[in-house]
């Protein structure tokens, strides 16, 4: 039944503390705690267990297919000296071809059109940029860097020399683990801006489990930008967009999640940023899934009808973001509130370094399952 509230962004706020903020990850990644979200029941919005990523591969069936996003973490964060000799920061986000790249700057004010920065780091020549625009859209600056570097993976080289790993602001404390620990343990396709953090929790060891257990993997490429981790402004969701990222969906995705649903397996995203790549191609594909190569600026909210994914794997996301909407879609906006509630109760650990939340198929509302998948 339709909620007014579900679209309301003041609807998605919850209070925590700041202790529960995880400043570091647990080792080994799959040590951290998992939420396992049990069948959907009216009277028990809080009904679910507690156990470890660890015991995930007690949860998942010979048969299921995991759809994991590749992307990897660039060293996008870049130190700068503005003309005046003041020190700035530029967050790399995306290319726009000839050198030109779009740039969260900080203080942006002091950022103009036409102004020099110059790229330093320890033992490196300093490089020349220039501020070109104001990017009005995201609120950044585009900036020209020499011609050569025009693309994610030949600027690759530049930023491991320049740049540091873009660790979220709510984490307080750097350390040189941060470049292995903020990826993946498969990431291969340089791109993002943050890290699809739900796959941080996944080690070779259970990775290697599940495979011997008949639980198929398949790839997906989403480079987490602002359409990700912006936060959202505007109370009235209805009308709601998002900054679009670039998102590659292969044939052999389409093929393994083809032979999934052939033999009766279920279609499990680790990360809402894999839910958004497999459900934006779906919808490119008109309600079909197809190979796709774009960009996606897909927003899932209460009422979405997934055509792809049957089950998520996540982390407990911050409040009035897009990633508790999606959420909020597979199980409900008051569901999920509440288990937020339970979570802090029991004092799991939260964002990036955090906890998981296991969504089974089955605790996911029925009108929200694809429609191959109702019955399940």
């Amino acid at each position: 039944m339709f909620d007014p509230k579900d679209l309301q962004l003041s609807s998605y706020d919850y209070a925590l503390d700041l202790k529960r903020i995880a400043q570091k990850p647990v080792e080994p990644r799959h040590e951290a705690r998992l939420l396992i979200v049990d069948d959907n029941k009216a009277d028990n919005l809080v009904a679910a267990r507690h156990a470890k990523v660890w015991d995930w591969q007690d949860e998942l069936q010979p048969g299921d297919l995991l759809v994991l996003n590749d992307t990897r973490v660039l060293k996008a964060r870049l130190r700068v000296r503005r003309s005046g000799g003041g020190l700035a920061e530029l967050l790399l986000l995306e290319p726009l071809g000839e050198g030109k790249w779009l740039c969260l700057g900080r203080p942006a004010k002091r950022m103009r059109p036409g102004d020099l920065l110059w790229l330093e780091a320890l033992e490196q020549d300093p490089i020349e940029l220039q501020v070109l625009e104001n990017d009005f859209a995201s609120g950044g600056r585009i900036v020209q860097f020499p011609s050569c570097f025009f693309d994610r993976n030949n600027i690759e080289e530049l930023l491991e020399r320049y740049g540091e790993v873009p660790l979220p602001p709510y984490i307080e404390g750097h350390t040189s683990s941060d470049a292995e620990r903020y990826q993946t343990r498969y990431a291969v396709h340089p791109g993002a801006v943050a890290a699809p953090t739900a796959g941080l929790h996944l080690s070779d060891e259970l990775l290697k489990n599940l495979e011997i257990k008949g639980v198929s993997q398949a790839k997906v490429t989403l480079h987490i930008g602002l359409g990700t981790f912006r936060p959202l402004e505007i109370e009235n969701l209805k009308d709601l967009k998002l900054h679009s990222e670039w998102v590659e969906v292969r044939e052999e995705v389409v093929e393994a999640v083809e032979l999934c649903r052939c033999r009766g397996g279920r279609i499990i995203a680790v990360g809402t940023t894999s839910v958004r790549a497999l459900e934006g191609a779906c919808i490119a594909g008109k309600g079909r899934l197809k190979p796709f190569k774009g960009r996606v600026d897909l927003v899932i909210k209460p009422g979405y009808r997934f055509g792809v994914v049957d089950g998520l794997l996540t982390n407990f996301h911050l409040p009035k973001s897009s990633l508790m909407l999606l959420v909020s879609a597979l199980i409900g906006r008051k569901r999920l509130l509440a288990l937020y509630e339970e979570a802090i109760k029991r004092q799991y650990r939260f964002y990036s370094y955090g906890d998981a939340m296991w969504i089974k198929p089955s605790a996911v509302i029925t009108s929200a399952r694809p429609q191959n998948q109702e019955g399940s």
